[in-house]
């Protein structure tokens, strides 16, 4: 009877003690309401220091249970123009936005459609907000804000390299120069 009490209260213990991990990656089909619909919803729920990511077709999945991973069957330049227009829309939050430095200098030769792409591109994003950094600087910045901070990224099927888009979200009614400013004022009143 111990035996079976103890067997029992063990088997207990071992199911009470397991989590269900979320599925963090889902392919939504062609039909574009869907993934549209899922960009507008994680707009609203995010904020400051949060990313949205379009990702081009090579961009790995990323581990951290912070990053979410969804596939679209959708041009990456619509995907593109979509979040951009969407988090304009928004009064609570604003991009800043990176492309990798290596884009500027992929060949035609080497990447058929890149200049068509860049071109196209730098139409979409016209923004005082646009920056480029090194590949791998902004993805360690992602990395690091995923430490606290969710992530959305929308894979895409182009096939081009160093053609991601990276949204890093800012708050969209106050600014770093307003920041400094109350930071400042709270110091001089100690």
């Amino acid at each position: 009877m111990i035996q079976k009490t103890f067997l029992f209260v063990s088997v207990l213990l071992l199911f009470s003690c397991t989590k269900t991990i979320p599925k963090l990656e889902e392919v939504l089909p062609s039909n574009s309401e869907n993934w549209k619909t899922e960009v507008e919803n994680t707009i609203q729920l995010f904020g400051h220091r949060n990313w949205i990511v379009v990702a081009d077709g090579a961009y790995p999945k990323q581990s951290n249970p912070a990053i979410k991973t969804i596939t679209v069957n959708a041009d990456q330049l619509e995907v593109v123009k979509f979040v951009h227009e969407s988090i304009e829309k928004t009064a609570h939050v604003q991009a800043n936005i990176f492309v990798d430095k290596e884009m500027a200098f992929v060949p035609e030769k080497d990447a058929k459609g890149i200049d068509q792409y860049r071109t196209d591109l730098h139409k979409i994003l016209n923004s005082k907000n646009l920056s480029t950094k090194l590949h791998e600087e902004i993805i360690g910045e992602l990395d690091k804000s995923a430490e606290l901070f969710d992530v959305l990224i929308i894979k895409t099927k182009l096939a081009i390299p160093y053609t991601s888009v990276f949204f890093r979200l800012e708050c969209g009614y106050w600014n770093a120069e307003a920041e400094q400013n109350l930071r400042t004022n709270l110091n001089a009143k100690k």
